[in-house]
Formats: C-alpha cells, sequence, structure tokens
C-alpha cells in the first residue's frame, strides 16, 4: 500500500477465531487511522451508483465532527450545517456534543436467527462534565441528533443505574444489561444523571469516559430521549430495532409512508424527527 508518498506493509493474523478478532500489524511511523483512510472509500449508498471521490471525504462527516474513531459517521447530523446551527441555537437551544465511537456492530446486519444473539462490539464514550449538566437541567426536554446520541444518552442512564447498586461502578454497558431482572428497580433519567454527577464530583472527573454494548431492541423502555432526528434504516439492521422501540407499533406506518414517498434510505438520505 502507498501512503504518505511511501510503501507499507500490514500483515493481519488471527487473534481469537472463536470472537472474529483480527490483529494488525505495520510499521509505527504512521497512525493506523492514515492507512485506513488510504485503503478505504467512503461508504456511499449503493443507490447513487457511483465511485466515492475526494468531495465525500468532507461531506460525509458532521461540521461538528472533532475526533477520529468511529467506522461511520452520525449520518443524521449531516442534515444540520452551521448556518442552521446558528438558527437553533438563536432560539435559546442548548446543544450539547458527546462522542461515540461507533463499531462495526451497530452497522452489520443482524443475521442471527433471535436478533438477541447479535454480536455488538463495544464502543467508546467521551462526555464533559458540563454537558451533563446541561443535560439534567433540560432532562425531560431533549432532542438526539441521531440513533448515535440516543443510544449515548440510553448508557448514561443505565450508568446510573449501575451507580446505584455500587458508587464505584465501572462504566461498562454490556448488551444484557438492560434485559436483567436485577437491574429493573425503577430509576429515573434524572437520578441516574444525578447519580453520575455525584461520582463526576467525588472523583474530580471533569470528562466521563466509558464504553457501551447497548443493544436496543423490542421489549426495551426508552429512559431518556422524548424525540429523536434519524435518517431511514434498512430491514434486518440494529438501527430499525431501535427506532421500533422509540415509536412503537408506529414505525410501520411511517416507514411505509417512505416506501410510497420515496424516501432515501442510508447515510445521504432524507431524515425525520420522531417523538414519543
Amino acid at each position: 500500500m502507498i501512503c504518505s508518498n511511501r510503501f507499507h506493509t500490514i500483515r493481519a493474523t488471527y487473534h481469537d477465531k472463536d470472537s472474529n478478532q483480527v490483529r494488525f500489524s505495520w510499521d509505527k511511523s504512521i497512525p493506523f487511522s492514515e492507512l485506513i483512510n488510504c485503503a478505504g472509500e467512503t461508504p456511499l449508498p449503493p443507490y447513487l451508483k457511483r465511485k466515492a471521490d475526494k468531495e465525500d471525504s468532507k461531506r460525509y462527516q458532521t461540521v461538528y465532527s472533532m475526533n477520529d474513531g468511529a467506522v461511520a459517521a452520525p449520518t443524521a447530523g449531516l442534515h444540520f450545517t452551521k448556518s442552521l446551527i446558528d438558527r437553533i441555537k438563536s432560539r435559546n437551544v442548548k446543544l450539547e456534543y458527546m462522542t461515540l465511537h461507533v463499531s462495526a456492530g451497530t452497522f452489520k446486519p443482524v443475521e442471527a436467527i433471535d436478533y438477541r444473539d447479535h454480536d455488538m462490539h463495544k464502543e467508546q464514550i467521551t462526555i464533559n462534565k458540563d454537558s451533563l449538566l446541561n443535560l439534567l437541567q433540560y432532562y425531560d426536554r431533549i432532542i438526539a441528533v441521531g440513533t448515535t446520541s440516543l443510544r449515548i444518552l440510553e448508557s448514561l442512564y443505565w450508568y446510573g443505574v449501575l451507580l446505584c447498586k455500587n458508587q464505584d461502578a465501572k462504566f461498562s454497558i454490556s448488551k444484557e444489561i438492560p434485559y436483567k431482572n436485577e437491574f429493573q428497580k425503577t430509576t429515573s433519567f434524572r437520578e441516574s444523571l444525578n447519580r453520575i454527577m455525584d461520582y463526576m464530583d467525588r472523583t474530580n472527573l471533569p470528562n466521563l469516559r466509558g464504553e457501551t454494548e447497548i443493544f436496543i431492541y423490542p421489549g426495551y423502555e426508552m429512559k431518556t430521549a422524548k424525540g429523536l432526528f434519524t435518517n431511514f434504516h434498512l430491514p434486518k439492521s440494529t438501527l430499525l430495532l431501535l427506532v421500533s422501540c422509540f415509536t412503537g407499533q408506529d414505525w410501520e406506518s411511517i416507514y411505509r409512508e417512505a416506501l410510497k414517498m420515496d424516501y432515501r434510505f442510508l447515510s445521504y438520505g432524507d431524515s425525520s424527527l420522531l417523538l414519543r
């Protein structure tokens, strides 16, 4: 592979065949993220019927992106331009930014016979204390931009639940936690956020970092956002399962309307505002 005007060799070996984990080795003089940029291409939706070009590397990203790490852009955010964000701010709407390094497990099609067996990968979360304070102030009026943001919010809720049981609990949300009977004690989102704030105050943390495997599918009860901006998702995807939880049975009529009106699906597709 030629990258940065040099030829680089990447070796891939199985680290754990049972879990399908691969280990890469390469000349560490160049970051792995740069190698990926050289080897890969922007994942355009198939209906565009063209190869990705240099312009797509800019367009396939939100105007507020900051950190490398996700396997795909949070595509609901692609609809927000700088001018639109300024208009939203002018109406005294608080905007808060969080980071979730989305993994392949979220976007990989569900192939398991029982969708609950789908393999979700660990994803890293970062959010600062000021953002958490604003979430606490407006906890009952939150609109999530994208399923990525919603999954962060729901993971925060469950971290607060863990802290209710153990004040020093690690911020690590497995995909089973929301469905375990031992965690079904009624806890409000506000209480969960207060628990997190208490933990951060006690440990002098300016930023909260953790990881999540949260998997939201039918039977899950949303705890956080009242609204969700999201693109339209394909069948057999974890994100369509999430939308079906957020809207209940209304998801069927929403998607029938999308198909009838020929809305575009996937990353460069149309958006929707779903309320519950």
